[in-house]
């Protein structure tokens, strides 16, 4: 009976504990809804827009453990370039090509970007329309910000939305996407739906959750918008001569084509338009010349191995093979965590790196390449264990007074 009356009280006093955590919590989180106010305010949106959109609100606990997760980061890159590229995608991509034939040739015609590529950027953020986003965009949205998950930046996406509620774009109840927020078919953070998104079907509303011609307009409009160039591939698949220098980085194709770089399908290196040597995985893997358009599909996301991908599946849409180069085995990417670590490292270096967010650019890879080459490695610019620790080891190496601090 002793026992039991203690497991009792250890009980209640559990549940009393959580529950006024909980109000503490709740407590928080409104006041922080009720100090957004002024700015929401500030953007046109009306008292009962506000209230409407938190009304009952809370924190949602699976959104910040949705922030450990990173797909393209969590397995080899020919894996997941595998799953993201696989049969039963390239063929629904086809029958959507079909399917969507006139409006395609329809925005085509408008911003100048090939079809395939909107396709596959659709198949990849939600698999033309198939998958269902079941996040509520105000409750992960505020989450984020009141949790400080790079607060400035969450903060500002959840006044976008509800600057979007107020203007009448979607119902609050229909404005779901991804738990980081991302809307829609094409997966638009809000404040890119306020600049990109496209009423492309004239029916007066900007539509990415239901209607098919606004969202491949929009993709549209959004790569125009970030530097996608008309008529430009966005790179091939190559091979580089024996003994080639592999410090060299940048280059025009004809340049490419004149150091003996060439494309593994046989077709010809001829376009004026400048082109970077990329090699995902090392010397020892896959190697491709990207152009600009390559970076406008990276800034759909911020991801080699989406981007990657995404060309992978126009190609494969338009007709063209698969990669041919063997990828090296156990080729698993770093963290963002270690990426984060390898940024730090190349500023105490005193290489110049523009946010500290894991990102790892071709000016960074650059960098990496500078460092291989000083410690007498092969400079391909990959970004993977053994490059860590070399820029950890030489970081941590520096006199004190010369290392720079991020």
């Amino acid at each position: 009976m002793v026992r039991l009356w203690l497991m009792l009280a250890l009980a209640v006093a559990l549940d009393t504990a959580q529950a006024a955590g909980d109000s503490a919590v709740d407590a928080g989180f409104q006041s922080f809804v009720e100090d957004l106010w002024p700015l929401v305010q500030s953007r046109g949106v009306s008292r009962a827009t506000f209230d409407s959109a938190f009304a009952g609100l809370a924190p949602d606990p699976r959104v910040l453990a949705a922030t450990r997760r990173q797909p393209e980061y969590g397995k080899p890159l020919e894996a997941y370039i595998n799953s993201f590229v696989g049969p039963a995608r390239i063929a629904a991509g086809q029958r959507n090509a079909t399917r969507w034939t006139d409006t395609l040739a329809a925005v085509e015609r408008r911003y100048g970007i090939d079809r395939f590529t909107i396709l596959s950027i659709w198949g990849a953020e939600s698999d033309y329309g198939a998958e269902k986003p079941q996040w509520d965009v105000v409750r992960s949205l505020a989450t984020l910000a009141h949790a400080h998950y790079r607060d400035d930046v969450f903060r500002d996406e959840l006044l976008a939305a509800l600057q979007i509620l107020q203007e009448g774009h979607v119902s609050r109840d229909l404005m779901l996407g991804s738990w980081a927020g991302a809307m829609g078919q094409c997966q638009f953070l809000p404040s890119s739906f306020l600049q990109w998104a496209v009423d492309f079907s004239g029916d007066g509303k900007r539509d990415i959750w239901t209607n098919v011609p606004d969202v491949l307009a929009s993709i549209s409009h959004y790569l125009i918008g970030h530097g996608w160039t008309p008529g430009m591939p966005w790179g091939f698949e190559v091979v580089v001569p024996p003994g080639f220098d592999y410090r060299r980085s940048r280059g025009s194709l004809q340049e490419w084509a004149a150091l003996g770089v060439r494309r593994v399908d046989g077709g010809p290196l001829v376009d004026r338009s400048n082109a970077i040597l990329f090699f995902p995985s090392g010397a020892g893997g896959p190697a491709f010349l990207v152009t600009d358009n390559f970076i406008a599909i990276k800034r759909y996301n911020d991801s080699d191995a989406y981007a990657l991908a995404v060309a992978q599946l126009a190609d494969r849409l338009r007709g063209v093979g698969p990669i041919r180069a063997t990828w090296p085995p156990h080729d698993m990417p770093l963290s963002r965590a270690q990426r984060i670590s390898m940024q730090h490292g190349l500023a105490q270096l005193g290489y110049k790196v523009g946010d500290f967010q894991g990102h790892i650019d071709f000016d960074l890879r650059d960098a990496i390449r500078d460092v291989q080459s000083k410690a007498g490695r092969v400079p391909d610019g990959r970004a993977d264990l053994s490059a860590l620790e070399l820029i950890l080891s030489q970081a941590r190496s520096q006199p004190a007074a010369t290392k720079k601090i991020p």
